[in-house]
């Protein structure tokens, strides 16, 4: 195993800061947890110096030419504004320096619209990815070549690692400390940054309770919050048009007017998003069902096959059974 992991985060002026602070404060508390230097964070930009982001916070950065481009081990290009991403997509010194360190690095990516720039320098063709949602449809626009996955947190696919928003640059560096370094590691990070949770890459930028509580009036959004906090009890129509004060046929109207999906589908929807974090720990999958409201565990496996086209058990072995790198 190699002494020094060198992990490069490429900025410019009108970074979004969170893209930057989120990730180096994870490979830094990753030395912290794992009792001794692993990483060796360098925030990078073209030409060094003072590089100002989009909330004014101002960051002393080294050039890129500090970072010889075949010692990187793990590169990442963060988001910004519009003004700046166009302007760094065009810069040579980056282009040319990053085109270099992604040949040889062990994983690149980015953080957020980072996305847009890998793209723009060829370095994501055919790859599936993720950006912010403001820019999913902007990164499928012009660069049809892509798979964009416009709901997932981070994106895996091979050497290439792409985040959404912001604050999933936190959750795709923790998996990425995961895989070096193992769980106990990543957890104990995700405590220290006193995190609710590690969230998987496969979870949606949006939950579907946030989803909806964005189109639904005021009283539907409480309904909204209650069913979650009883997810494992009953919450057909007649119960939940009885919690809202109308009659079932109205309430089934309205909620599926308001929603975009029936009460029945919504409720499943929301069981079985639970069910992929539950999937997470040791709950065996009769347990899970009984938690989210299933009548039986067959019931529970024949709707998730329904919906995501794998078993809850393949689910499970596909995104929980990951081992450290032994390099």
């Amino acid at each position: 195993m190699k002494t020094i992991r060198h992990v490069a985060l490429l900025v410019f002026d009108g970074i979004q800061v969170l893209d930057v602070t989120g990730p180096a404060a994870v490979f830094a508390a990753a030395n912290d947890a794992f009792g001794k230097p692993f990483y060796q964070v360098h925030i990078l930009s073209a030409q060094g110096g003072l590089v100002t982001s989009n909330s004014a916070i101002v960051l002393d950065t080294a050039p890129l030419a500090s970072l010889a481009p075949e010692a990187a081990d793990t590169v990442l290009i963060v988001g910004g504004d519009s003004i700046g991403l166009k302007a760094v997509a065009q810069d040579e010194t980056v282009r040319d320096w990053l085109v270099q360190a992604s040949a040889g690095a062990r994983r690149y990516g980015s953080v957020c619209t980072g996305a847009l720039v890998l793209a723009a320098f060829g370095l994501v063709r055919g790859k599936r990815v993720t950006t912010h949602w403001e820019a999913t449809s902007i990164l499928s626009r012009s660069h049809p070549e892509l798979q964009v996955d416009a709901n997932a947190l981070y994106v895996e696919d091979g050497r290439v690692w792409t985040s959404a928003g912001v604050t999933t640059g936190i959750d795709m560096c923790l998996a990425l400390v995961a895989r070096d370094l193992g769980d106990a590691v990543a957890n104990a990070i995700a405590k220290r940054l006193v995190l609710y949770a590690r969230r998987p890459g496969y979870q949606t930028q949006f939950s579907p309770v946030l989803a909806a509580q964005a189109k639904v009036e005021s009283s539907f959004s409480t309904l909204l919050d209650w069913m979650v906090a009883h997810i494992g009890e009953r919450l057909d129509v007649t119960c939940l048009a009885e919690r809202a004060a109308m009659s079932p046929r109205n309430f089934h109207r309205r909620f599926t007017e308001a929603v975009g999906e029936t009460p029945a589908r919504f409720v499943e929807t929301l069981r079985l998003d639970h069910a992929r974090h539950l999937l997470a720990t040791a709950a065996s999958l009769k347990e899970i069902a009984a938690k989210i409201g299933f009548a039986n565990q067959v019931q529970f496996s024949k709707a998730f096959v329904r919906r995501f086209g794998v078993s809850p058990g393949l689910f499970r072995e596909m995104h929980h059974s990951a081992s450290p790198g032994q390099e």
